[in-house]
């Protein structure tokens, strides 16, 4: 039998590069919310390079996009950190660092436990949501599906 976890990606473009005084702010909260996910329940694992964060990967190719993606137990906690920690902050200044975006910029999709999804799956499922809208294979918080129970191994 298959388990599952949440993986997510969410991605934003900046108004300026992660070196302008602009982004300083942003920047300088990247180690604390980055612990703070790392600290919380639920959490599994994040993607970074060695910096510590993902900031200097390249998305899409544009340089101004900067990436985050993550892997959780399930949707309750992942929420809980969005929605009900510090990261709350950070989201609530995000119009100061980051461009308005015109499609869907968050994808949530189950994956097997024990795997870590990569940029080209992520990037396949935000489309997927941007071109289909939610399913079981790339949603939202606004309209989740719920963790399949089990895959029979063959």
């Amino acid at each position: 039998m298959t388990q599952f976890h949440l993986a997510q990606l969410n991605i934003a473009r900046a108004v300026d590069d992660m070196a302008s005084e602009t982004l300083a702010p942003f920047v300088a909260l990247l180690d604390e919310i980055n612990s703070l996910a790392e600290r919380s329940p639920g959490f599994v694992w994040r993607l970074k390079d060695e910096t510590g964060n993902a900031t200097a990967l390249s998305f899409d190719g544009d340089q101004r996009i900067i990436v985050n993606m993550s892997v959780w137990q399930d949707i309750a906690p992942l929420a809980d950190f969005v929605y009900k920690s510090a990261h709350t902050g950070v989201m609530a200044r995000r119009r100061e660092w980051f461009e308005v975006m015109k499609q869907a910029y968050h994808v949530l999709w189950w994956i097997e436990a024990g795997t870590e999804p990569t940029l080209e799956q992520a990037q396949k499922k935000l489309n997927r949501l941007q071109s289909h809208g939610p399913s079981q294979q790339a949603f939202t918080f606004k309209a989740p599906f719920l963790k399949p129970l089990a895959t029979l191994v063959q």
